[in-house]
C-alpha cells in the first residue's frame, strides 16, 4: 500500500459519465481519494452516507471526496441514485488504479481467500502527495475522522 509522503500514481479511473482520467483532475486542492470494497453493500454504503453526510464541511476546505470500487459505471450510478450519494464515486473495472495504490490484495473470509479491495482511504495535498493514510478502515466514526484531518491541512 502507498504509504505518507508518497505521489500518487497517473493510473486511469472511469467517471460516472464513462470517460477516463487521472487524479491530476483535482490538483490545487486537497483531495480524500476512499476505496471500498462493492457498492450497494452494507459497510460500504455506510462509509459512502457518511462521507456524503459531511460533504459540505469537505467542500469548505477546498476538498473533493472520490470513492473508487471495482464496480462497473451503471452499478455505481444505481448506487449513487439509490441513496442520494453526494461523493464522487469512480470505477476501476481493470484494477490498475487499485493495483497503483495496494489496495487489491488477498483477503480471507470464512476460511477462504480471494483477491479484493481493502478498505482504505488516502488523504492527498494539492500537489498530488499523500499527507495521510488510513489502512483497514473501520467505517464508524472514520468520515469524521478525515475531516478533522483535511481540516489539519489548513
Amino acid at each position: 500500500m502507498l504509504s505518507e509522503g508518497a505521489q500518487v500514481p497517473d493510473a486511469v479511473l472511469m467517471d460516472t459519465d464513462g470517460k477516463g482520467f487521472t487524479l491530476g483532475r483535482y490538483k490545487g486542492n486537497p483531495l480524500v481519494l476512499y476505496f471500498y470494497p462493492k457498492a450497494d453493500t452494507p459497510g460500504c454504503t455506510n462509509e459512502a452516507k457518511d462521507f456524503s453526510a459531511l460533504i459540505g464541511d469537505f467542500e469548505k476546505q477546498g476538498a473533493t471526496v472520490l470513492g473508487v470500487s471495482k464496480d462497473p459505471v451503471k452499478k455505481l450510478l444505481k448506487f449513487i441514485g439509490k441513496y442520494e450519494l453526494k461523493v464522487v464515486l469512480a470505477s476501476d473495472e481493470a484494477g490498475g488504479f487499485c493495483e497503483a495504490f495496494g489496495t487489491w490484495m488477498e483477503k480471507s473470509l470464512y476460511g477462504r481467500n480471494y483477491m479484493g479491495i481493502a478498505r482504505a482511504t488516502f488523504l492527498i495535498d494539492g500537489g498530488g502527495k499523500i499527507v495521510r493514510v488510513w489502512p483497514k478502515v473501520k467505517v464508524a466514526g472514520h468520515a469524521q475522522d478525515v475531516l478533522e484531518a483535511v481540516k489539519a491541512l489548513g
